[in-house]
């Protein structure tokens, strides 16, 4: 099991941290380089058209150096961020930047100011404004006004004819059209692409910033369940010893319905203590109680028995598929959040309940049914968080709460839903690594 981070806040800004390098810059870099090749190949097409077809003689030689040293640069980028690295804001400005040099290269040897690609310096300008922070987007505009200002002011090697008056016939306007729709596609295509990869990380975030509070919510909860704990000890060992005196007492063993009442009270008494030690087990403390190692099959059967002995339920169904054996650690923080689940289904349905576990080749599935009422469907749609309860009662709502904690601290999942034939269903679905005992510690504990 892993050590728990010292505070939740400290364990949810790491996370945060891992967040922003789990692959969304890597993906915006992969657009780029996507659409670096759109760029080459249309670049091809254009100077063989205009070339050929136009009549237009270009400089052949630079600008086909100019592609492909793109190509080598964009190939490098490809194996160089397949690797996994980390892209930040800074290799981001810096692919925009090659890719703005190389156009002004091209628009600067093919008709400067009056080449009606020109247009394209706005596409670079609206993929700054979506993937950068704001000073590196006000880089990406001053670079780019630049680079318009010097082909306006330095003639290029080739001089563009324009002739507005003759409509389309006029190879610039068919240029300028063709530049906006190649312009006005790129940028719904591509700008559509890296806003669905920020709204999902923006998603991840939020989800995180969620599991931050409720982990918040968690230590409180904990500090203060630890505390009365901790109080709650020495009156309940002192109710103990009172109750095994008075169980000697003449005056009790004549009469056996004191008697009983006493065997009763102690049980009770027994089980409160088993409560605390459960408690401050869960937080990170001990009463002298250590978990021990056990196997699949006696954890879940002497969980089912001890659930049965002192709850109050008319039936109550187990059906364990474990299949072969394996050893793993009873661990109090599962065995509380099976109990909190089966709690609540027999609140709810206290004539029937099952409780049906399955093992999978690598996962355990945990399945309680009931035949209650269900869930309200608000119920269902914010599944897990504190305070929001179908019993109605103020304070409600924290089983499922910490239930679902639980289950997502092991790297397992927690579901309800509501059986067609009436009743609920919990879910709880745990990878077996979670709770599987490592043969190095078991030999070493046996040793």
């Amino acid at each position: 099991m892993r050590a728990p981070s010292s505070h939740p806040r400290d364990a949810v800004n790491l996370r945060l941290s891992d967040d922003s390098r789990d692959g969304t810059g890597r993906k915006n870099m992969q657009q780029l380089i996507l659409l670096r090749w759109i760029a080459v190949v249309g670049q091809v097409l254009t100077i063989g058209v205009v070339h050929a077809a136009m009549g237009i003689a270009l400089p052949l030689q630079p600008m086909l150096a100019i592609l492909a040293g793109l190509v080598l640069f964009n190939v490098a980028s490809l194996l160089h961020w397949r690797r996994g690295r980390h892209v930040g804001d800074a290799a981001l400005l810096l692919a925009l930047g090659v890719d703005i040099a190389s156009l002004t290269a091209q628009l600067y040897l093919s008709g400067g100011i009056s080449n009606p690609f020109v247009f394209l310096f706005l596409l670079q300008v609206a993929l700054g404004a979506v993937l950068l922070r704001p000073l590196s987007s006000w880089i990406v505009v001053s670079v780019t006004a630049a680079c318009a200002v010097f082909l306006a002011h330095v003639p290029g090697p080739v001089a563009i004819p324009v002739h507005l008056e003759d409509g389309l016939a006029d190879p610039h306007v068919l240029g300028l059209l063709v530049c906006f729709g190649l312009v006005a596609t790129l940028i719904v295509v591509f700008i559509t692409r890296i806003g669905r990869i920020v709204r999902a990380r923006d998603a991840r975030l939020a989800t995180m910033r969620q599991q931050a509070a409720e982990e918040e919510h968690i230590v409180r909860m904990g500090l203060l369940a630890s505390g009365a704990a901790h109080e709650l000890g020495t009156p309940l060992s002192t109710l103990a010893v009172i109750l095994r005196d008075w169980r000697d007492m003449p005056a009790f063993r004549s009469d056996p319905e004191l008697l009983q009442d006493v065997i009763e009270m102690e049980t009770q008494i027994t089980r409160c203590k088993a409560i605390v030690t459960g408690i401050l087990l869960s937080a990170g403390e001990t009463r002298g109680e250590a978990p021990a190692p056990t196997t699949l099959h006696r954890f879940f059967d002497g969980l089912v028995a001890e659930w049965r002995a002192t709850r109050p339920a008319v039936r109550f169904d187990y059906l364990p598929r474990l299949c072969d054996d394996v050893p793993i650690v009873s661990d109090t923080g599962l065995k509380q959040m099976i109990d909190n689940i089966l709690d609540n289904a027999l609140e709810a349905s206290p004539n029937w309940l099952a409780l049906d576990v399955v093992r999978g080749i690598d996962s355990v599935t945990v399945r309680v049914t009931d035949a209650g009422p269900g869930f309200p469907p608000a119920m269902l749609e914010r599944l897990g968080q504190p305070y929001h309860s179908s019993k109605g009662r103020p304070g409600g709502g924290l089983g499922l709460f910490l239930s679902l904690n639980v289950a997502r601290t092991l790297g397992g999942t927690l579901a309800a839903r509501n059986r067609d034939v009436g009743g609920a269903e919990v879910t709880v679905t745990l990878p077996l690594s979670a709770v599987l005992l490592d043969r190095e510690d078991d030999a070493r504990d046996g040793d």
